[in-house]
């Protein structure tokens, strides 16, 4: 019998997660093996995965969005691969990214079936180091400068959910926060710098929702695709959202598709970072300079 533990985050999709909590605790009624435990903090669900493979648990199930994902992400990936649970997802957030990217239903209760008919696949993460010393680990995007800014927007919006929620969040950042600073970037494959507005490293295609920042990335080629916009106007910006949303922003000039194993990044000023929609460096950020890498295979997830 496989012990599961269902890490549920009660406040995803702006506290909308509890309407569907009921339909999910159906699905297990009967099922032994399968242990229910609430969020109840910032970090709990790191906490929770954490916990899980240290007791034996052979899944461990995020049932929440991006940000419960990316949690429980960091939790697994804090054990030895050999105690690691097997990573399953039921995607109740805003945005359920990474479930899209992998190929996980998006509808609850079908995902919720899938932690017992799946099949696992091993997918690739990030990681990034910064120059104080921290070190974490992504599943889907890291953001640099604007949609990070996105981000820190984004939690502020109430009325507004998924896709339209972080739209809004774009259009403010684009009239509020308009700054490119000066970047030298380092990869294992070349070596430029210049002044950028938006540095996204995509592990999987798509982000905020179903914005297309690199839609040739895939989760288990052993790489990561970038996506950079340079100093435009905002007028630009506003031109360049549109082709974002389809994947057709490539085509621009002022836009600079990439792909590498490994990138350092030195900023001349501190910069936002946002991993997988969570906050790594926010508006009071003193991060000028960050090492990101692919971890091909670090984790296997059912699917």
């Amino acid at each position: 019998m496989k012990r599961v533990r269902l890490v549920f985050n009660p406040h995803a999709d702006r506290g909308r997660a509890w309407d569907i909590a009921s339909s999910l605790q159906a699905i297990i009624a009967g099922q032994a093996g399968f242990d229910w435990a609430s969020t109840e903090f910032p970090g709990h669900a790191t906490t929770l995965a954490r916990e899980a493979g240290e007791a034996g648990y052979d899944i461990v199930a995020a049932l929440g969005g991006d940000g419960t994902v990316h949690e429980t992400v960091n939790g697994l990936m804090a054990l030895p691969q050999d105690r690691r649970p097997l990573l399953a997802v039921v995607p109740i957030g805003s945005g359920n990214d990474f479930a899209h990217n992998v190929g996980i239903p998006i509808g609850h209760e079908q995902a919720m079936r899938r932690i017992l008919e799946g099949t696992a696949r091993p997918v690739d993460l990030g990681r990034i180091s910064d120059n104080t010393g921290r070190t974490e680990y992504w599943d889907n995007t890291l953001g640099i400068g604007f949609d990070a800014t996105v981000t820190l927007y984004s939690y502020q919006i109430t009325r507004l959910q998924g896709f339209t929620m972080y739209l809004w969040a774009v259009i403010q950042t684009i009239l509020r926060n308009h700054d490119a600073p000066h970047m030298q970037i380092q990869t294992d494959a070349e070596t430029f710098e210049e002044n950028v507005l938006m540095f996204t490293a995509c592990n999987g295609p798509r982000e905020g929702g179903g914005f297309l920042v690199a839609p040739e990335a895939k989760v288990d080629d052993g790489i990561l695709h970038y996506a950079m916009i340079g100093n435009v106007s905002r007028a630009m910006m506003f031109r360049l959202i549109p082709e974002v949303m389809n994947g057709t922003h490539g085509r621009f000039r002022q836009v600079r598709l990439g792909t590498c194993r490994r990138a350092q990044l030195t900023i001349e000023r501190p910069v936002t970072i946002h991993l997988d929609g969570e906050i790594f460096a926010g508006f009071t950020s003193t991060v000028t300079r960050v090492t990101i890498e692919v971890l091909p295979g670090a984790l296997n997830v059912i699917v």
